[in-house]
């Protein structure tokens, strides 16, 4: 049976530290903080009482109830006030000599019986806790900013931790409400293993000038559902942060590319651009610490065609194929007041393509093969009038092979619509090295004129979206096959933690493994990235015939009732 843990200390007070207060004080749980001096200790203690402030004003704490969770604080400078404490939880800088230093202080100070546990996102648990004489007593408890509200905690054993110990803090994170997924000591955890991996991506995607950071943002935000955008979130984090977590990855962790920090982001953290707390990374702020960007003008942007060119007048909208999505675009050009020409079928039929002799855009949407795709764009470069724009759907096939299929190559353009397109917000733009401007203004043009977000991006594998999300769920595969944590563990700490939709696998059974395999290839064979290589759990459940959600089994059986 778990011990009942009644008093914790916690050893420093910045954003974290104060809401690691807040949590066990609201959950009836005396707690004494700790500071290095006596500035820090009131800065800390503003802290609490500014976040405790704003949930009385907004409705989310009775001021008799904040009163009580104050009175249960008690501050302190020097470790000395931890005598008599149950457990106590470090929330100092993400360094390991200034951890170890403060573990060693610790284990002098604290009764032999208190668990010592590190708030670390990032750094060795183990190397920690052998700085103690009783490593079997030291354990990760890594909380999610902001703590008060996040309801993940990871829990992180050592190969030396004591069961009863693990136990003991499993216990706890259920009594204040939390939701503890315990794992071993590795690289980045769960949620900051996957998580960084993407955000370094992004930054190596506007570094390259392949997309705009609002177009970055813009993508996954609308096209993926998640809170906010890479480039955003990186600001929010504090770009300073963001690095020593990817570098520590990067190191401890097998030293995968994916983890290597970006050189922009290291020139970044140097000129002092560190996100919001400075008010410029990524973005720039109105003030230090404000959430507001503000327009300017020193970030790179995408290479777009540079002949100035402006949007050419469309009206009648061809569209061709005869899947779901074809039908969907067809429904939204509709919606959009377009006049639609629909032609069934892959392309095939030359008295239906007959048709489409007087549009002014083709929109194909026949299966992603390279052939099919070639053969329909050579037959509309002989039926349509000059000046129409043709765009493909693809996701996985370069739009530059349709526009050498055609004798109009400037006047061919990607537009990629996420499924299901009625209901998404964003479409992907792609451009090739021969796109025109005009042409590529006036995809842009047609994409606003449907209310949909445009996204510019060059010809690259993956465009945007997939190129971002797909290694991040092949990430979570590779975690899975290493039997690090389950299914279930990694889609809840991706959810709770981060505060995505839906967690990875449930998100690779929702769109079909096979799927999942496809674009991965498509990413690994263009850029030749180890890290992008599809893990070979993903490969054999596809041999297997576990596709998803749609097979009836992927990550998950659902061909029993939910």
């Amino acid at each position: 049976m778990a011990r009942e843990i009644n008093a914790v200390g916690v050893v420093g007070l910045g954003t974290m530290g104060a809401g690691i207060v807040e949590v066990f004080a609201r959950n009836g749980i005396a707690v004494v903080a700790v500071e290095v001096t006596d500035a820090a200790l009131e800065r800390g203690r503003g802290h609490l009482v500014g976040s405790t402030d704003r949930a009385v004003a907004k409705g989310r704490l009775a001021p008799a109830d904040r009163d009580a969770l104050l009175g249960r604080v008690g501050f302190a400078v020097g470790l000395d006030a931890l005598r008599d404490v149950d457990l106590v939880i470090e929330a100092v800088p993400e360094r390991l000599d200034l951890k170890r230093r403060l573990f060693a202080e610790l284990d002098r100070v604290c009764e032999p019986t208190a668990i010592l546990a590190t708030n670390t996102s990032s750094l060795s648990v183990t190397e920690i806790s052998v700085a103690t004489g009783r490593p079997d007593q030291v354990v990760g408890v890594h909380f999610f900013n902001p703590a008060p509200v996040m309801k993940l905690v990871e829990v992180v054993r050592t190969v030396v931790t004591a069961p009863e110990v693990v136990a003991d803090v499993e216990a706890l994170c259920a009594r204040l409400g939390k939701v503890g997924v315990t794992i071993g000591d590795r690289a980045g955890f769960i949620a900051n293993a996957l998580l960084f991996g993407y955000l370094n991506h992004a930054v190596t995607m506007y570094e390259a000038r392949y997309a705009s950071r609002e177009d970055i943002d813009a993508a996954m935000k609308l096209g993926c559902r998640l809170p906010m955008g890479p480039l955003a979130l990186l600001d929010l984090i504090g770009l300073d942060v963001a690095y020593e977590i990817l570098d520590t990855m990067y190191r401890r962790g097998g030293r995968d590319r994916r983890h290597a920090p970006a050189p922009l982001l290291r020139q970044m953290v140097t000129a002092g651009l560190l996100g919001r707390k400075s008010g410029r990374g990524f973005y720039t702020y109105d003030r230090p610490g404000s959430p507001v960007p503000v327009p300017d003008e020193w970030t790179p942007t995408a290479t777009e065609p540079a002949a100035a060119g402006g949007a050419r007048g469309i009206a009648k909208v061809g569209v061709v194929g005869s899947g779901t999505m074809a039908t969907g675009i067809a429904e939204v050009f509709a919606a959009a007041g377009y006049e639609v020409v629909p032609v069934s079928g892959e392309g095939r039929d030359e008295a239906a393509l007959a048709h489409l002799a007087d549009v002014d855009l083709v929109v194909e949407a026949v299966v992603d093969e390279l052939g099919v795709k070639r053969a329909l764009f050579a037959s509309l470069d002989e039926i349509c009038k000059p000046g129409v724009v043709l765009a493909t759907t693809t996701s996985s096939v370069p739009v530059i092979q349709c526009a050498m299929a055609t004798q109009r190559p400037a006047d061919v353009v990607g537009l990629h619509f996420l499924d299901p397109a009625p209901v998404r917000s964003v479409v992907e733009v792609v451009h090739t090295v021969r796109t025109s401007a005009e042409a590529l203004a006036t995809a842009r043009a047609v994409v606003a004129g449907l209310g949909r977000t445009a996204v510019v991006c060059a010809d690259r594998a993956g465009f945007v979206v997939n190129a971002l999300l797909f290694p991040y769920l092949n990430d979570a595969v590779r975690m899975l096959e290493a039997s690090y944590s389950t299914a279930d563990d990694i889609d809840n700490a991706m959810k709770l933690g981060c505060g995505y939709p839906v967690g990875p696998f449930e998100l690779l059974d929702a769109v079909g493994l096979d799927v999942a395999l496809a674009v991965q290839r498509e990413l690994y064979l263009e850029l030749r990235e180890p890290g992008l290589a599809p893990a070979p759990l993903l490969e054999h459940l596809v041999t297997a015939g576990y596709l998803g959600r749609e097979a009836g089994r992927g990550f998950r059986d659902h061909t029993s009732p939910q």
